[in-house]
């Protein structure tokens, strides 16, 4: 099965980047395409940004356009999202996703950006 390992979480200030990255030791991952989901305390988990199998396309929730960005790279099987200008509402933990078919999930990274 699928597995994902995320890292690069940690807390900043307002205004601060950060970049996590997702890992997996599978030799198909250039096959599916990625996606960073987030879940706040009290809410529902929603998504922060996708990217297809080759990365020619990519989508953004529209809290995020313009402050984040996706990417990957196969020859590494990984995917990124640089986060810059973060902001106090992106607290969060930040969980990377494929669906092969079937919901594969990392185990979460906590984001906390303090005013």
């Amino acid at each position: 099965q699928v597995q994902l390992v995320e890292s690069g979480g940690g807390a900043v200030q307002a205004g601060g980047s950060l970049r996590l990255s997702c890992a997996t030791s599978e030799r198909t991952f250039s096959r599916y395409a990625m996606g960073w989901f987030r879940q706040a305390p009290g809410k529902e988990r929603e998504l922060v940004a996708a990217i297809s199998r080759n990365g020619d396309w990519t989508r953004y929730a529209d809290s995020v356009k313009g402050r984040f960005t996706i990417s990957r790279d196969n020859a590494k099987n990984s995917v990124y999202l640089q986060m810059a200008s973060l902001k106090p509402e992106d607290t969060a933990i930040y969980y990377c996703h494929t669906n092969p078919p079937g919901d594969i999930w990392s185990r979460g990274t906590q984001v906390t950006v303090s005013s």
